[in-house]
């Protein structure tokens, strides 16, 4: 059974829509800079890939509560658009979940409260705190689009949303679901910040990713679903289809806490399980959406495990992150979104800046936005700490 794409919601530093995302790449215009609604000591410090409007501007312009988490509103922003798209028809007939991937849940609103709770225990806003738990956002956004059938979080660091579209698929497949709106929402805050630069790979200034020169990471944040739909509603209820999943995978290396092995043994397991899933060859694959992080560990390793796959006859690819920062557990269903756009329409995404190749892999990444109408299949790669690893195959209908 063939399980499409049918659908897109997309909220990031780059715009608040596909199209306005879309919109930036084309003029080659990135989305990083410094904060202006994340709070911290070191907002003038570092760049970041921050959503251009603040939790009052979103909430007024969902019609929600502003105490609301960031995470709930990026969300339900994203996941709005997605669900829009689905015919009533497909909705009548339809068996619909909703799985969605967060890794910091509402741990923005959870810090501010502490700050006034440490001081005084009588004092804080206790709706703060009740959405913290990772799974709150879903269960709020699920209620919202009125999706009861199965509802469910992932989160496996910056794999999530990459395997909540998994399993979508998976459940589809297996005949337990007809549609799903899959994907994941990550905010900005001072935990993870903190939390990478302890790590010593945030890059102060714009990002590098498969660059020789590259110093680290941008963080970011955004939400991002597709619906996925079975071929059968999807033909029964006139629902067009962007592309089909025709291919994926996750695996685990277990190498490290938070490094990939330097062979790149997860990275090179995920891509050619997913490739032996959609029975294609590598020479099949015209563009990969890389991971990229900009990380020194990362893209030597990433690279090093698309060399071993794909040899000398490497596809185009990039690292849209240059452009959106890494969003965390929105990063696989951001760059998800971009796969089901760059195949409906040929896209091909840019690095943000390039100059000089990472050594021993020389990979050497597409620097201007342009259209290939012979675009058939995408590879979009998503790895996590632990070594958890998934790579998403997507290809014209």
């Amino acid at each position: 059974m063939n399980v499409l794409v049918t659908g897109v919601g997309i909220i990031c530093a780059l715009g608040n829509s596909p199209d306005e995302v879309v919109a930036a790449f084309r003029q080659h215009c990135s989305g990083m800079g410094r904060a202006r609604h994340l709070r911290t000591r070191h907002q003038a410090s570092y760049t970041f890939g921050e959503v251009n409007c603040s939790n009052e501007e979103l909430a007024a312009q969902l019609g929600l509560p502003a105490h609301l988490s960031r995470t709930i509103l990026l969300s339900y922003h994203a996941a709005r658009q997605a669900y829009s798209a689905i015919p009533a028809a497909a909705l009548a007939q339809s068996r619909v979940g909703f799985i969605s991937a967060t890794s910091v849940g509402g741990m923005d609103k959870t810090e501010s409260f502490f700050e006034s709770y440490l001081t005084d225990s009588a004092s804080g806003d206790l709706r703060q705190v009740v959405n913290h738990d990772c799974g709150k956002s879903t269960d709020y956004v699920a209620r919202q689009l009125g999706i009861k059938d199965f509802v469910t979080t992932i989160s496996t660091a910056c794999s999530s949303s990459a395997n909540a579209i998994m399993l979508g698929a998976r459940m589809i497949k297996s005949g337990l679901l007809d549609v799903v709106v899959a994907g994941g929402s990550d905010p900005l805050t001072r935990f993870t910040l903190n939390g990478f630069n302890t790590l010593m790979i945030v890059d102060p200034e714009q990002c590098r990713p498969l660059n020789a020169s590259r110093e680290g990471l941008n963080l970011g944040e955004g939400a991002a679903y597709v619906v996925l739909m079975s071929e059968r509603l999807a033909a029964s209820s006139q629902a067009p289809a962007m592309c089909r999943l025709s291919g994926y995978s996750n695996t685990n290396d277990a190498f490290h806490q938070t490094a990939l092995s330097d062979e790149g043994e997860g990275p090179y397991l995920a891509m050619a399980q997913a490739l032996a899933a959609s029975g294609l060859q590598p020479t099949d694959i015209g563009y990969i959406n890389m991971h990229g992080t900009g990380t020194q560990n990362n893209d030597a390793a990433e690279g090093t495990a698309i060399r071993r796959l794909f040899g000398e006859a490497c596809p185009k690819l990039s690292s849209t992150k240059s452009f959106t920062g890494h969003t965390l557990a929105a990063s696989g269903a951001i760059e998800a979104v971009l796969s089901a756009l760059s195949l409906q329409q040929g896209y091909v995404y840019p690095n943000f800046s390039f100059s000089e190749p990472v050594p021993g892999p020389d990979l050497r990444p597409e620097t201007e936005f342009h259209i290939d109408s012979s675009l058939q299949h995408v590879l979009s790669n998503s790895f996590g700490f632990g070594g958890n690893c998934s790579s998403l195959i997507f290809s014209r209908t």
